[in-house]
């Protein structure tokens, strides 16, 4: 790992870091803020997953999050969204699709596949990093993210129950299979049999019997994608099928951007440090 930037903050370090990663097979570059409770302990970590067009920068700038990450003791680590580099597939007139659009899944269909590993980025090797060269409790791990990435955060939970003490999201896109954002992604990185689909699908996957708890999402109201592409209330409907528990919260008044995420993002660090250290 390469360190490119180290900032203090709330007591303790906003860090940057490049390096090679073996699943997307290119440079990577991700945050980690570490909390004054590292001189004493390790401690847990609580990762963020950015939506369409975002870097590791968005929620590091925008949510305020570390203030609280500092006040509960957690270390945050923040992701970029896709692989990168000159060499890596894009379509560069299209912001849902390619770079800055990883969508979380590994891709299998051609140009895409050689880089576009995400999942395997996400679940295996950035944690397997984070707990070799950080101060962090092994295993101890909750998960959590905005949009595209509150969408990954629910199908890695999902798909590893026992990796992850909580999950929790805020504006997801709950069934990318019928969202047009997911269909323009799962058509070019995992081809045209929409069976296949169903593996990254937050509501496919608790209808298939999956569940994640305990699980937290918060969706404004006047949130510009909430119809068209979100559709929050088919996963509600698939967790009541199953009788499991969901908390959603739906937001009166608030839309899809940090400002959002920026007002409820303490409440949801405070959940996941309520399941992290109990």
């Amino acid at each position: 790992m390469e360190k490119i930037e180290s900032i203090k903050e709330f007591g303790g370090w906003l860090n940057r870091y490049k390096h090679q990663s073996a699943s997307c097979d290119c440079r990577m570059t991700f945050s980690v803020y570490l909390p004054p409770q590292i001189e004493q302990e390790k401690v847990p970590v609580v990762y963020w997953l950015s939506g369409l067009t975002c870097t590791d920068e968005n929620v590091r700038s925008k949510a305020g999050a570390q203030r609280y990450a500092a006040e509960l003791g957690l270390a945050l680590v923040m992701p970029d969204t896709s692989p990168r580099g000159d060499d890596v597939a894009d379509v560069a007139e299209r912001y849902d699709l390619g770079k800055g659009a990883g969508f979380y899944v590994n891709a299998t269909e051609a140009p895409w596949a050689k880089n576009y590993q995400m999942y395997d980025y996400v679940t295996s090797e950035l944690p397997a990093l984070i707990e070799a060269h950080f101060p962090v409790l092994p295993g101890v791990k909750s998960i959590s993210g905005h949009s595209m990435g509150g969408h990954g955060a629910l199908i890695c939970a999902l798909k590893n129950p026992r990796a992850y003490r909580s999950v929790s999201a805020f504006s997801p896109i709950c069934h990318p299979v019928i969202s047009p954002w997911g269909e323009g992604c799962f058509s070019a990185y995992l081809g045209t049999d929409k069976a296949r689909w169903k593996a990254y699908d937050a509501t496919e996957l608790v209808k298939a019997g999956n569940s994640a708890t305990p699980l937290l999402i918060d969706q404004g109201t006047d949130d510009e994608f909430l119809t068209e592409q979100l559709y929050p209330e088919d996963l509600q409907a698939a967790y009541a099928e199953q009788g499991a528990p969901l908390t959603l919260r739906m937001q009166p008044g608030y839309d899809h951007s940090y400002h959002f995420i920026a007002t409820f993002i303490g409440e949801h660090l405070a959940f996941h440090a309520k399941a992290l250290y109990s």
